[in-house]
Parts: C-alpha cells; structure tokens; sequence
C-alpha cells in the first residue's frame, strides 16, 4: 500500500501584521489619553480638590487651614473656612447634617483623660455591655460610644426609647462637665427602608443622629457648639450586613468624642 503524500506546509508569514496592528491600536489611545489629560478643565479641577478638602473638614478628618485651592491659573480662588462651610451646606440635602468640628484630638494628655474616661465608662456601663445595647472602641477621631438599635431604638424609629434613659443620662452626666466636642453619627444596616416618615436610610440616620443632639441640648443642657450630627445611612458598617449580628451592630447611633471645645473668639472692634 503506497503512502500518501503530504502536501507541504507554508507558514503564514504575514501574522506580524496583527500584532502589529494592536501595537498601532494601544499607541494611539495611549495618545488621545494624554491629549485629552491636556485639556482638562482647570477650574473644574479646582473646584473638585476645594470640595473633596471643605468635605474632610466638615467631618473632622483634617484641622481647618486657610491653603488655597487654585481653580483656575488666571483666576486663583483663595479657599476660607467661612466659604467652604456655605458650599457644604447643601449636602444636607443628601442626609447628612453637621456643624463643622476644626480639631482633632492631639496627643498626652488629652488622649489619658480619654483613657480614662473609657474606663469609667465600661464600668458604669458594663451592664448595657453585656446585653450588647452600648459598645466603645477607639479610633483615629478619639473614643466612639456606640448606641446600638437594639437597645436604644425601636426598628425604623428616630426616638429613643424610654427604657433607655437611664443609661443615656448616665452618658450624658459622664460628659456633660468635660470639654470635649461630641460628633453623633447615625449608622444603619444596609436593607433598604420606605415607611410613611422615613423614605431611606439617609433619612433615618441623620433623624437619629439629630434626635440625639436635640436631647443633648434640650434635656441634658449641652452647650450646642460643643456638637454636630451627621447621618451615614449603611455606607460605614462596622460588621458584615450578611449575618443577623453583624446587621445589628451596624444599626447605632456613635457618640464621637472628640477634641475640646474651642472658645469662641471676640469679634473685632
């Protein structure tokens, strides 16, 4: 029996090309990426990095400074406190309320007076601890007192129940003749809420967290400058939403207490 013949193979000598032609392709967009970088609008930019600083100091991550923010070369805009806080005002509007805390907690002494009222806290608390009510824990703003659902709110409610007076009164007596600034943040879990008051969790959370300065002022007798609220809806959980626990413990209202209160300034005469 004869063998057939193979025919012989010819290698397509022309598959350079498309490489080639991707190579070509990448070079180009790298080109118009850099020619549209180039053209980038500089007053929005400006804009963009005097929002993204107003919007840190609003929530007490950096000291308030008088640096200013190009917006635009021929047209510079020096960036104040006065003028960033009147740009914020409008993000009230997406839930989030607050006055403008300018300070963070420095080292020393501060921080040991922290420690310790940490401790005089877990101990007078320590029965809202262990049913889960009252959490704490230190973070970089200073020693957060952490309210949760369970114990201080009924579900899809802004006001705090009655049962839990006691404990909040203790809170408030433990603070009230210290001079630190108090931050309430209202938190919640992230499943979704539509009830006849309530129609997010921004709403909810900021309503929590305004309640609890209401009641600071008006029943505890704070000094309202001493305090800001802010509401955070599911956006900063402290557990995973994916567990009954976790949901639980995002659902709370955080007392941050932060550095002392600065005495206002005279006027100029």
């Amino acid at each position: 029996m004869r063998r057939r013949k193979r025919n012989p193979h010819h290698g397509n000598h022309d598959r350079w090309m498309v490489s080639y032609a991707d190579f070509v392709t990448l070079l180009f967009a790298f080109f118009v990426v850099l020619y549209a970088s180039s053209q980038v609008d500089k007053r929005k930019v400006g804009k963009l990095a005097l929002a993204i600083q107003v919007a840190f100091q609003e929530m007490g991550v950096f000291q308030a400074s008088t640096t200013e923010v190009p917006v635009d070369l021929a047209k510079p805009m020096p960036f104040s406190v006065t003028q960033g806080i009147e740009n914020t005002e409008r993000t009230a509007s997406l839930g989030r309320i607050a006055s403008s805390p300018t300070a963070t907690l420095g080292a020393g002494a501060e921080n040991g007076d922290l420690a310790q009222l940490q401790a005089e806290l877990e101990t007078a608390l320590a029965p809202e601890m262990r049913r889960q009510e009252i959490s704490m824990r230190r973070d970089p703003d200073g020693l957060v007192i952490s309210l949760r659902e369970v114990g201080f709110f009924e579900s899809g409610s802004a006001q705090m129940k009655t049962t839990s007076e006691a404990a909040f009164d203790l809170i408030a007596n433990m603070l009230r003749d210290r001079a630190y600034r108090l931050r309430i943040e209202g938190h919640t879990d992230n499943a979704p809420i539509h009830n006849p008051e309530f129609r997010s969790n921004w709403e909810l959370s900021t309503s929590r967290a305004t309640e609890i300065v209401r009641l600071l002022i008006v029943r505890e007798g704070f000094s309202p400058d001493r305090l800001s609220a802010a509401g955070f809806a599911e956006y900063h959980p402290v557990a995973s939403n994916l567990t009954p626990e976790g949901r639980g413990m995002n659902r709370r209202v955080d007392i941050v207490i932060l550095g002392p209160a600065r005495t206002a300034e005279p006027p100029p005469q």
